[in-house]
């Protein structure tokens, strides 16, 4: 337990004022974002805005990682495999951000670029876990044998690639309003410290070795998020750019895979999932069915936005959503574990 406070009051300490830190540089070398000139009108005050904020939430959570696993605790390859992955994809969304910049214009490395950098983050994870740890690769919803369908190391590898890839998208997706992506992120990350925990605490259930050092991972994150959200919160005072978001859904995503939880994540994450569903809805209207537009704008927080609703009104109702979803997964979470733990009694030799 003391891992965990530690490792979440050095995140939060460290995000919170190497984001305060980045806001004076990147202010003083002239650095922002780029705004979308078919975004929402109110948007074109926020050009300019410092971006890539995302370095001292992967920054963070990485230097809490590495010193709250000091204290009385041991570095597990799944915690490391989880911790590079959340680099890799940061290093790929700081690409993307620093090209948006240097070209002036909200454009950065292309699709297909950022899509092979995050498949190699993606399926160099995968590869390590199998080949490193003892990772089950069976489809799980609430833990390792909860499904009992097993993918095999390679079928895992590309499964576990397809979720972090998808994840990691997600989240991208969701980061177009201030502090909507971060504040989101905060309740999963809540979610796979209390699931990791829970995990930890009962071996014989879950079968997770490393359960205790994915959960410092998790709350890590979850500070380090909180920090950022301190100056991200409306009216931002700077953007997490793809270099947050990416490495974000990358970290939610590995969490599911290492935690068992693949089937879990999406209703942990829902709110990401709803608005990547959005952008698909929007698109097969447009292609598909005489250029008819769905939404207004996809993803569906512009929806919104263009309906009236203030932004903050925006924010803080997705947050509520968020918070539904998490709170439900949590619920079949535990409700699954009752119900094993009532078997186990009952059949227990």
């Amino acid at each position: 337990m003391i891992r965990l406070l530690l490792a979440v009051t050095l995140s939060t300490a460290i995000s919170l004022l190497g984001t305060n830190y980045l806001i004076k540089w990147l202010s003083s070398k002239g650095i922002g974002q780029p705004i979308r000139k078919d975004g929402p009108d109110g948007h074109q005050t926020k050009a300019g805005t410092p971006t890539m904020g995302g370095i001292a939430v992967v920054l963070g959570a990485f230097v809490a990682y590495i010193i709250s696993d000091l204290y009385n605790g041991i570095y597990t390859r799944s915690g490391l495999f989880v911790m590079l992955a959340i680099l890799g994809a940061g290093f790929v969304g700081f690409l993307d951000d620093w090209i948006k910049i240097r070209n002036a214009r909200n454009l950065g490395l292309n699709k297909k670029m950022k899509i092979v950098g995050l498949l190699a983050v993606a399926f160099g994870f995968a590869t390590l876990m199998v080949l490193f740890t003892e990772v089950h690769t069976e489809v799980s919803f609430t833990r390792w044998d909860s499904i009992s369908f097993d993918l095999g190391p390679i079928g895992w590898v590309f499964w576990a690639a397809f979720i972090i890839l998808a994840m990691s998208n997600a989240v991208n997706l969701t980061d177009g309003l201030d502090g909507l992506a971060a504040g989101s992120s905060t309740l999963c990350f809540s979610a796979f410290t209390v699931i990791s925990f829970w995990a930890f605490r009962h071996p014989e259930i879950y079968q997770l070795d490393h359960a205790l050092d994915l959960a410092v991972v998790a709350v890590s994150m979850l500070g380090a998020c909180v920090g950022f959200l301190w100056w991200n919160a409306a009216p931002a005072k700077i953007f997490m750019g793809d270099t947050g978001s990416l490495a974000i859904g990358t970290a939610l995503g590995c969490l599911g895979l290492a935690n068992n939880t693949q089937l879990l994540l999406p209703i942990i994450c829902g709110i990401f999932v709803l608005e990547t569903i959005s952008v698909v809805v929007q698109i097969i209207g447009y292609r598909w069915m005489n250029q008819r537009r769905i939404f207004r704008m996809a993803p569906f927080h512009h929806h919104f936005e263009l309906h009236g609703w203030p932004e903050t009104t925006v924010i803080v109702r997705f947050w509520i959503i968020s918070g539904f979803f998490v709170a439900i997964a949590l619920g079949i979470f535990y409700a699954d574990f009752v119900e094993v733990s009532d078997f186990r009694e009952v059949f227990a030799p």
